[in-house]
């Protein structure tokens, strides 16, 4: 039997109807992001793995401890199962503090299986000035770092998260994404995060599941994923492609990030609210298709400071006047919106060469 990843075999009915039908395998850390439209079956597939829905039949394997296996009969509840949840209510108890909710969650957990310290939690999550509050002198975004950091205090060995954003406004989505990045990269914890958002997608997600009708449509990196054609054209006008890539100069007369990736040298402008990233980081970039025009000859006057070869991999039609354009850069996969009227006049076919002209470029972290 594998010790690694998470395996999940499903099958729950709703009034004799399928509300989900998966059997899957998903990596054992980092964060796989579930996603798909109101539903789907995302939530009901979070419930699943807690436990809080029994799957007839199901299997739910969590890195080598077997939660559910109903070929052996075995079935381990929900307050026996290592995990934290946390929904789009924080659910905090009122009458307590915010120490008073962490003790709670704390209490869960005997000391001897305790492995997470959590003063490390707290401050991760930067609620150590709030711990004297009580919930209704918190705004949304602490109400949900203090969710989180109890959920913590459980040591879990899975976090679920469902859409736990949701019911914050943009500002308070802004300043609460960077304590997930923050926990994804040092705490390790495999994490499902739930999330009809790609903003989302993008900014934390490793590995991406598309859940579709209660099945599983499509699964993979995130990278990968939302840059395939059928993928992007169910996103709209927020269809894009993630790059990776690493820091190798500041440009301070200009403000300009230079991240190197497979296919060469990005510059992008840093956020002027974020402490830039040093030479050597690695950092994530989102390259939205809207922001990306072809030319069959690179440009001599133009002001797109990203001008990078590539290669036509596919096409499809993206409505009555819109054709999306599947590229290569180096081995990373990048998507560009144009007309069908410009698709035609520079004959793009696959295996075609041309130039990518990069207007738009995002760091995410």
């Amino acid at each position: 039997m594998s010790t690694t990843g998470i395996e999940l075999r499903a099958q729950v009915r709703y009034g004799g109807d399928f509300a989900l039908d998966v059997d899957i395998r998903l990596p054992g850390r980092g964060v796989t992001a579930v996603f798909g439209p109101s539903g789907c079956g995302k939530t009901t597939l979070l419930r699943a793995v807690a436990g809080l829905t029994r799957p007839a039949p199901g299997r739910v394997l969590v890195n080598g401890e077997v939660w559910q296996d109903d070929d052996r009969r075995l079935w381990r509840p929900t307050h026996r199962r290592p995990l934290g949840l946390v929904f789009q209510d924080a659910g905090l108890f009122e009458h307590l503090t915010v120490q008073g909710n962490l003790d709670f969650g704390l209490k869960r957990v005997p000391p001897t299986e305790r492995r997470l310290v959590l003063p490390r939690a707290v401050e991760l999550l930067g609620i150590g000035h709030l711990l004297a509050r009580r919930p209704v002198q918190l705004s949304g975004g602490e109400r949900q770092r203090v969710a989180i950091a109890r959920a913590l205090a459980t040591s879990p060995r899975l976090l679920l998260m469902d859409e736990p954003l949701a019911a914050l406004d943009a500002a308070r989505k802004a300043e609460l994404l960077p304590y997930f990045e923050r926990l994804t990269r040092e705490l390790g914890l495999p994490m499902l995060y739930v999330t009809h958002s790609l903003d989302e997608v993008a900014r934390l997600a490793e590995h991406l599941l598309l859940i579709n009708a209660g099945r599983v449509s499509a699964q993979g990196t995130a990278a990968d994923l939302l840059a395939r054609l059928d993928v992007a054209r169910q996103h709209g006008d927020a269809a894009g492609a993630l790059i990776e890539g690493t820091v190798t100069a500041l440009d301070a007369a200009y403000q300009l990030l230079h991240v190197r990736f497979g296919g060469g040298v990005i510059q992008c402008v840093q956020a002027a609210d974020a402490a830039p990233p040093a030479p050597g980081q690695r950092v994530r970039l989102r390259v939205q298709a809207r922001d990306v025009s072809l030319a069959l000859s690179r440009a001599q006057d133009s002001s797109i400071l990203n001008v990078l070869p590539a290669t036509v991999r596919s096409l499809a039609d993206d409505g009555p006047a819109q054709t999306l354009v599947a590229l290569d850069i180096g081995g990373t996969p990048l998507l560009a919106r144009v007309t069908r009227k410009s698709a035609q006049t520079l004959a793009l076919t696959p295996g075609q060469p041309v130039y990518a002209q990069i207007k738009g470029v995002a760091v995410l972290d």
